[in-house]
């Protein structure tokens, strides 16, 4: 069972009716993929919910009819903290990184469920979260944070090669490189640098800067899991089958439970607790990525968020909930048992492996036919331009599979992909060269 804490739904005189529903604050970014999930779930468990985000216009009535707020801008906590005072909230949830802060900050104010605020901070700052691990005693890579705006050569003293590069904050493998040489590491800057001013950040360091750090061959896995009160409750561990050598990170497939000795899963989970520990991570959901190395294993990333994209959808297989069902039970204060289930399950997230438009897909009818396919999503339309890493930062789509065996699941999906064929068309640009 998943031990959950946080305020009782709270008793509401309304016209002399009392009302037992919780009320929860659900903060998003407006292009965030989560959003309906958490909705739904919320329905499903009869919970009111207000969502904070800046998509005024969304396709989502729950977020058209919500509260529309620059999450960014200082009056932020206070607009949102107003909000509590017309009709409190049971619970919050921030769902990526870029909201989870503002979130604690919320939950913190209000005495609710949360992590502290510094530590929310350092689980999405790649620097801050190294430097604080490493200073706990929690194995990291090697690393050096590089000044883009002086030479990088000397800064790599010590480091080694070969390394790699990212941007200090941004996810899902966006702008992930490895570099061989000092030229490709001042390649990679560049390609970084250019990555993060299209995407607009306002931070200066974190827009002049980028992390270096050594590079652990050896397979990674993903820990996913929930806190509370600092007590780290498991959900799944995932094997991450295609090795993630580079020269970019794109993940692919992911399989559930873990063929990794009982005894190098038992170091994994120590592994994130001390970094959970470390960071000061209390409460709700953690997102790890831990790589096993010939010196034992190392903390590639904690968030303190859920899995992105659809792959929370495996959730369900190793708990019997959805993994926004688990989260929202934890921050309303609602525990929901655990299920274990026999078997194994898995997602492919489809790679985009060529730049251009995309014309059309063929053989998803083949694809759905292979044993042990469970469903498959197309997430882009035909016309649509593909960016691959390490500048994009989407999958074409989804592929789920449950059979008896991670093996078989694996082979399964790769099975599935294989039936595939991805036609992309260049993509062709008008400019227009008109005097003005």
């Amino acid at each position: 069972m998943v031990v959950v804490a946080g305020p009782l739904a709270e008793v509401v005189p309304d016209n002399n009716r009392q009302q037992a529903r919780s009320r929860l604050l659900l903060i998003v970014p407006p292009n965030s993929y989560r959003t309906v999930a958490y909705l739904e779930s919320a329905r499903r468990q009869g919970i009111d919910i207000l969502v904070a985000s800046e998509g005024e216009h969304s396709l989502v009535s729950a977020v058209a009819s919500g509260l529309h707020v620059d999450l960014n801008a200082p009056e932020a906590l206070d607009l949102l903290l107003a909000a509590n005072q017309e009709c409190p909230f049971n619970g919050v949830v921030a769902t990526d990184d870029t909201t989870v802060e503002l979130g604690s900050r919320i939950a913190e104010t209000l005495g609710l469920p949360h992590n502290p605020p510094q530590a929310a901070l350092y689980s999405h700052r790649k620097d801050l979260s190294r430097k604080v691990l490493q200073a706990a005693g929690v194995r990291v890579p090697v690393f050096r944070v590089l000044n883009l705006a002086t030479a990088i050569a000397p800064q790599l003293q010590g480091l080694g090669l070969p390394c790699v590069v990212k941007p200090l904050s941004l996810s899902a493998s966006r702008g992930v490189m490895r570099a061989d040489t000092p030229q490709q590491v001042q390649s990679a800057c560049r390609r970084i640098q250019s990555i993060v001013r299209g995407e607009g950040v306002a931070d200066d360091y974190v827009a002049s800067h980028v992390l270096a750090e050594a590079f652990i061959s050896g397979p990674e896995v993903a820990l996913e899991g929930l806190l509370h009160r600092g007590t780290l409750e498991v959900l799944a561990i995932f094997d991450k089958p295609d090795p993630l050598e580079g020269p970019f990170f794109e993940e692919t497939y992911y399989t559930t439970p873990s063929r990794h000795a009982a005894a190098i899963q038992q170091e994994i989970i120590k592994c994130v607790r001390g970094a959970c520990d470390g960071l000061g991570l209390r409460e709700g959901p953690v997102h790890a990525e831990v790589r096993i190395g010939k010196s034992g294993c190392a903390i590639i990333e904690v968030a303190a968020r859920t899995i992105g994209g659809e792959c929370a959808r495996l959730l369900r297989f190793g708990t019997g909930h959805g993994l926004e069902d688990l989260v929202i039970a934890h921050a309303t204060g609602r525990p929901l048992p655990i299920e274990r289930s026999s078997g194994a399950a898995g997602v492919l997230m489809i790679p985009i492996t060529q730049a251009g438009s995309l014309r059309r897909i063929e053989g998803i009818t083949r694809a759905r036919a292979v044993p042990f396919i469970e469903d498959i999503l197309i997430n882009i339309r035909d016309g649509y331009e593909l960016v691959p890493l390490p500048e994009g930062s989407s999958y074409l789509g989804f592929m789920f599979a449950c059979a008896p065996t991670p093996v078989q699941v694996e082979a399964a999906l790769r099975a599935a992909h294989a039936e595939l064929e991805i036609v992309v068309a260049p993509l062709i640009r008008i400019e227009d060269r008109r005097e003005a």
